[in-house]
């Protein structure tokens, strides 16, 4: 047993002013690090003084992802906590006022989610592991898009009783685009109703991985006690105020049988994966436990296989033995491949030619320098950018060159982020992330050391589903409510807003009513500006049912010179329902080729708004078979304007019709409320996919339009007691109801009435 009264003198010895504020962690983490982490069978050492010293195959950056209220910022809390980073643990919404480190804006802790994605860094057994914790709402899914975009593993925690829902979904397919390896953490099985190996199942049926456990509980519900390695064989109990320390036991001895059997059947599943596990195994050799380890590091490397671990994050159980999972089987930044495109000069054809070139990404200090911008953030002093250094270093006082703009930047600070708190660094290297501020950019731009030009693929993007027309109630604050909404459009991809040109009203777009709630209450809050907005607008689109055959020509005489321009050709409906294309197929020289991007300027423009509602077109093909010129009074404006009104006139003809967004709907309700949520989302226009009972718990799946959606929450909790709650998902945007496209139409046909 430790002296407890030595550990606090300790710590408050290094609170006391004698000791400096940046040496305070390292000293902490120190502590902690060999008091309460006796357990782990990796070394304690650590010997990293600085950047260039630091081994890369010891560091780990690690996204925390879920679906919302899956304890994800729980965990993260917990993590800090015993790897010494912070020296008190605060919960969500906690009764101190004080909330979780991570989730650091006043808004986060009163609704009790995480909004905007927050990075930190701590030591574990000797490895350095830069962490990102990530919202769970879909509204903010952006936050977790590009935070998987430079991250080199991630954790992904799932609810012992809800197990994978709707976001875990979206999380994986989104780890699976930028081909993250991942752990996985199941959560809350102190909870009523737990049962992880349910869950186990889900994550081999629903997200299709090889899976198995490497960790099982020792009991469930309030009878949880400790967790057991099946792979070393061990009891692991953890004791303590905070479940600081970790006591190694026998297992007890009815559960002996379960260890035997999840180990074997682990031992079974990495032996369909890995050769060599597989001779040992049917030879029926002793496997160690190293082999065995190592064979599992390599399979989740390599995308093929998910360990799971088991625990309550809440309860302080069970979040070391997942912290030795994190060093023990995600990668370095070596193990995980980048590619970048580099402009090189090629002969194509008898001329030297520019062209794009894939170059896989070399993280090592000494290379030229390539790092990503991939999150940025207004702060006290000006633009934080959030940098990932895929190779080379990057020095505080170096010059670094935007490859988008071509423009070249001082770098004035560096730092590394802990939630809100900052710590000045001199320099980041190869497979660290860190900020910068002073310098202007857009998400998603590449910096380099000038000596070569590279470019990083960006992140993906959604394209934003729900609007609001907003203004502010008073004109003196109309300074500050442009320059939010400025610094939101530029923080948040995700996040748009525009002045419409026929109303004049100011309209903002996002991924759902939350997530412009939250847009609403920060322009409140830091900037003074109070808003009225006006009900919230379903982003619907027109498109064409089938081809229909244009033949325009433009013609007007002034005086001076004219305008002549014919067009002929088609439009039908393209291949791909979410873009427009045009092709061009005009033999000989009917329309000059110079004229041919007028044409397509004409197409576009004219799909920006359709004739039914006024929303923008989209799954339209434009082919221009011929077209008349001549040789004076044809121009760019006047092809321009032929392609408006050809599209214009044949648009009514081509069987015209409104599309809506469909969203997949998750609802999780007590098993007594199902069939009146059932019946209230079939009067919604739902179209039920799933309705699974957990016992007390039932997750019913649907695709609902999200014009149908609103005031839903209130429904819900209204059925349920307060006792429903549900998230929601964009999926695609599909034909709407003949009823309710009459009634869009003579909405927009009576305003456009009103405004003559």
């Amino acid at each position: 047993m430790y002296n407890t009264r030595l550990v606090n003198f300790s710590l408050a010895s290094f609170r006391s002013k004698f000791v400096p504020n940046h040496c305070r962690y390292f000293v902490l983490s120190f502590i902690r690090g060999n008091i309460f982490r006796s357990f782990s069978s990796l070394s304690l050492e650590r010997t990293e003084t600085s950047s260039q010293e630091r081994d890369i195959h010891k560091l780990r950056n690690v996204g925390i992802s879920a679906h919302i209220d899956s304890g994800k910022t729980t965990l993260t809390e917990r993590v800090l906590f015993y790897s010494g980073r912070i020296r008190e643990i605060h919960e969500v919404k906690g009764k101190d006022g004080k909330g979780a480190t991570m989730d650091f804006m006043e808004l986060e802790r009163e609704r009790g989610i995480t909004i905007q994605s927050a990075a930190t860094s701590c030591f574990w057994a000797n490895h350095p592991i830069n962490i990102i914790d990530t919202p769970g709402h879909v509204d903010f899914t952006i936050e977790v898009e590009r935070a998987l975009r430079v991250l080199d593993g991630a954790v992904l925690v799932l609810c012992a009783v809800g197990g994978v829902q709707s976001q875990s979904l979206t999380v994986s397919r989104q780890m699976n685009r930028y081909k993250v390896p991942r752990v996985a953490f199941i959560n809350k099985v102190d909870r009523q109703g737990a049962n992880p190996f349910r869950v186990v199942q889900q994550l081999r049926d629903k997200l299709h991985k090889w899976a198995a456990p490497v960790v099982i509980p020792i009991g469930l519900e309030d009878e949880l006690k400790g967790v057991i390695d099946i792979i070393q064989r061990e009891a692991l109990y953890f004791e303590g105020k905070f479940g600081e320390q970790v006591v190694k036991k026998q297992i007890p001895e009815a559960l002996v049988d379960d260890v035997e059997k999840h180990r074997k059947n682990l031992v079974e599943m990495v032996a369909e994966l890995d050769e060599d596990i597989a001779d040992k195994f049917l030879s029926e050799q002793e496997i160690t436990e190293q082999e065995l380890k190592q064979a599992i590091r390599k399979l989740t490397v390599n995308l093929q296989f998910i360990p799971v671990f088991m625990g309550s994050a809440l309860k302080n159980c069970g979040v070391q033995p997942l912290l030795d999972g994190i060093v023990q089987y995600l990668p370095n930044p070596k193990e995980k491949k980048n590619t970048a495109l580099r402009l090189v000069k090629k002969e194509i054809d008898g001329e030297v030619k520019q062209v794009e070139e894939p170059v896989e990404l070399n993280p090592s200090p000494n290379e030229k320098l390539v790092s990503l911008a991939f999150k940025l953030e207004d702060g006290r002093y000006g633009q934080l950018t959030y940098l990932r250094v895929y190779q080379g270093t990057l020095k505080r006082g170096d010059y670094i060159v935007n490859s988008r703009t071509g423009k070249k930047v001082k770098v004035p600070r560096l730092v590394r982020m802990h939630a809100d708190e900052m710590e000045e660094i001199s320099e980041a290297v190869a497979g660290d992330i860190c900020a910068v501020f002073g310098v202007e950019c857009a998400s998603g731009d590449t910096f380099t050391d000038g000596k070569d030009t590279f470019s990083m693929e960006s992140v993906f993007i959604p394209e934003p589903v729900i609007s609001l027309a907003v203004k502010p109630k008073t004109r003196e604050v109309s300074n500050n409510f442009t320059k939010a909404l400025t610094r939101f459009m530029r923080e948040d991809p995700t996040f748009h807003f525009y002045s419409d040109p026929e109303t004049k009203q100011m309209i903002i777009s996002g991924m759902g009513e939350l997530h412009l709630q939250v847009y609403l209450e920060r322009m409140r809050r830091e900037y003074g500006v109070e808003c009225e907005a006006g009900q919230p607008q379903v982003n619907f689109r027109e498109t064409v049912t089938r081809r229909t055959n244009f033949d325009y020509l433009h013609k007007k005489q002034t005086g001076g010179a004219g305008q002549y321009g014919g067009v002929i050709g088609y439009i039908e409906p393209s291949e791909d329902p979410l873009h427009n294309e045009f092709v061009n197929r005009v033999v000989g020289n009917a329309i000059p080729p110079n004229l041919i991007p007028a044409v397509e300027a004409g197409f576009r423009e004219a799909c920006e708004r359709g004739s039914l509602t006024g929303h923008r077109v989209q799954g339209v093909r434009m082919v221009l078979e011929d077209g008349k010129s001549h040789s004076v009074d044809s121009s760019e404006l006047a092809f321009r304007i032929a392609a408006i009104m050809a599209f214009r006139e044949a648009f009514p003809k081509a069987g015209p019709a409104i599309l809506e967004p469909i969203m997949n709907v998750e609802v999780q309700i007590p098993t007594e409320f199902q069939g009146a949520v059932v019946g209230a989302l079939n009067r919604r226009r739902g179209i039920i996919l799933s309705a699974v009972d957990y016992g007390e718990l039932s997750v019913i799946q649907a695709e609902v339009p999200l014009y149908e959606m609103f005031g839903y929450s209130t429904e819900l909790r209204s059925m349920t007691q307060g006792k429903g709650e549900y998230t929601m998902e964009y999926k695609e945007h599909r034909e709407t109801t003949q009823h309710i496209q009459q009634m869009l139409i003579e909405k927009y046909q009576k305003e456009q009435a009103e405004r003559k």
